[in-house]
């Protein structure tokens, strides 16, 4: 070998990190190598002294120098194949070390054993930059910005509806941004204006609604985010009963349904209230009064709203929103309410059904075990706590009423056996004394196991009760005397009336029936006072 290809090989020598795979001996393992750092000198020195090693390394070198492109692919596979007859030749088969086991499950040592020739180029070791991936942004603080098109768009409306010499709208002409722009109800109009005219200058200029709705991103958020962005006071991040007021005052006021309560605003106060507690009853499922985003996007109220605004007959949104409905409670707290306190103490509620139900579960109800009162007064129960009462009582297929606090008297969330007898008892009691048959505890038990078909014999938990769709009928069982026997009897007009109207719940049932009868007694009571009116005319005004 001559002195300049000698001293290249030394220069290589200085500059290349040796790596034993490098040398791809596929009759060596790499990890003999490794352990034996000796032995990879002399494997190293072996192969420098080959023939074609200093031809292969002075030409690398010289194409290196030259800047031709490096493409020793052919060379090296030839070069590496007499190396490895060497390599062969140097241990007899009887005398060479035995192979590693080599796995077939893809290992990261084995994928780079598997690698070719060709990839790996050159026995010098080959650094490669890895491929940088731009990800577009995903998250965005204040929500993700409109396309171009998009706002181009709103833009363009904006420009049409603010097109006047004040450049900006007062609070009565603002109904259509929020129909047109926003396509939000008509009756978020106020709080929508209010939210915007911070200053409270009695108008919103254009480039202030700019600001908010489109700069602000309101127009890419869904409309459950919106409406939630437009009610909850700065600072806070969920909803309160006082959020809603005034979104109820400007349905009160616009709504064509509700036009005959406008003469009377103690009934509009009331009818506000009430859907107010509806829509924390359904939705607030934590039950602590304040509504979350997470729980507004879960629930039925924007559905509702946008039904409410759509919609000229109010008693047609069964939801949170019919006057009925609002009507049938109200007269029933009244009529428990015998002084007219607006309080209800257990006296009153053990009337409830015509005393249908037992005096342990009321009880249960005072003692505030299920749910804290918000009367304030010492062993009474107030409006709201009555209102949450009657939609447990009246709809036990709903998931509130569902969660039996009442009847779970440790509190373990399982129904045990002891706990559904203790309730049962008075219930047995009762139909002693009315002289119906009575059914003993051990049948009803296993009547109520194999309704709910319980994954632990015998203990009855949420889930279990969720899964059935009789589970209401457990609750009557224990403690509703009169919907227990009509459950045993089986109302044939009940049962098809149900199969009829199958999307209609047990409480919409329950309004319905309890709003004709009422209506009736009205007028009933009007004849009898020598007032009778036309009847369409009784039920428009039933106060």
């Amino acid at each position: 070998m001559s002195l300049s290809i000698k001293m290249d090989i030394d220069a290589v020598e200085d500059v290349t990190c040796l790596d034993p795979e490098l040398l791809q001996l596929p009759d060596v393992s790499p990890f003999a190598l490794k352990a034996s750092p000796q032995l990879v000198e002399d494997f190293f020195s072996q192969w420098l002294s080959l023939p074609g090693t200093g031809h292969l390394v002075k030409s690398l070198i010289d194409d290196a120098k030259s800047g031709t492109i490096v493409n020793a692919s052919a060379n090296f596979s030839t070069l590496n194949a007499v190396g490895s007859h060497s390599l062969s030749s140097m241990f007899p088969s009887s005398n060479a070390p035995p192979l590693s086991p080599r796995s077939s499950s893809g290992s990261p040592r084995t994928s780079k054993q598997k690698s070719s020739p060709s990839a790996l180029g050159s026995p010098l070791k080959l650094v490669s930059e890895p491929m940088q991936e731009i990800i577009p942004q995903f998250y965005f603080q204040n929500g993700c910005p409109p396309t171009k098109e998009l706002k181009e768009q709103c833009l363009s409306q904006i420009n049409h509806l603010f097109n006047n010499p004040l450049n900006g709208l007062q609070i009565d002409e603002f109904k259509a941004v929020t129909k047109e722009v926003c396509k939000l109800p008509s009756f978020l109009s106020s709080a929508l204006f209010r939210k915007i005219d911070v200053e409270w200058t009695g108008i919103v200029t254009r480039d202030a609604f700019i600001k908010y709705w489109v700069d602000g991103n309101m127009l890419t958020m869904d409309i459950a985010t919106q409406i939630f962005e437009i009610l909850k006071r700065p600072g806070c991040k969920y909803l309160t009963q006082v959020d809603f007021k005034p979104v109820l005052r400007e349905l009160l006021a616009t709504h064509p349904g509700l036009e005959f309560l406008r003469n009377t605003p103690e009934f509009q106060d009331r009818y506000a209230e009430t859907v107010i507690y509806r829509i924390f009853y359904h939705i607030n499922r934590s039950g602590n009064g304040r509504l979350t985003l997470r729980e507004l996007k879960r629930g039925s109220l924007v559905a509702a709203m946008q039904h409410a605004d759509e919609e000229e007959d109010i008693n047609k949104v069964l939801r949170y929103f019919s006057y009925e409905h609002f009507y049938v409670i109200y007269c029933k707290f009244w009529e428990l309410d015998t002084d007219h306190d607006f309080f209800i103490d257990r006296e009153n509620l053990i009337r409830y059904g015509n005393h249908a139900l037992t005096y342990r579960i009321v009880d249960r109800i005072f003692s505030q075990a299920p749910r804290k009162f918000t009367s304030e007064v010492e062993g009474k129960m107030g409006y709201e706590d009555f209102v949450y009462f009657m939609f447990s009582e009246e709809d036990k297929s709903s998931q509130p009423s569902l969660e039996f606090k009442c009847i779970d008297l440790d509190g373990n969330g399982v129904l045990t056996p002891n706990e559904m007898q203790f309730f049962y008892e008075e219930q047995l009691h009762r139909m002693e004394c009315m002289a119906q048959e009575p059914v003993l505890f051990e049948d009803i038990l296993c009547q109520i196991i194999d309704m709910i078909a319980p994954e632990r014999e015998y203990c009855i938990t949420l889930q279990d009760l969720k899964r059935c769709k009789l589970s209401g009928n457990v609750f009557n069982i224990l403690f509703n005397l009169n919907k227990f026997v009509a459950f045993e009897s089986r109302d044939p007009f009940l049962i098809r009336q149900e199969r009829e109207e199958p999307t209609l719940t047990e409480w919409d049932h329950f309004a319905h029936r309890e709003y004709i009868r009422l209506s009736m007694e009205e007028d009933v009571e009007d004849a009898s006072n020598g007032s009778a009116e036309v009847w369409d005319e009784s039920l428009e005004a039933p106060f």
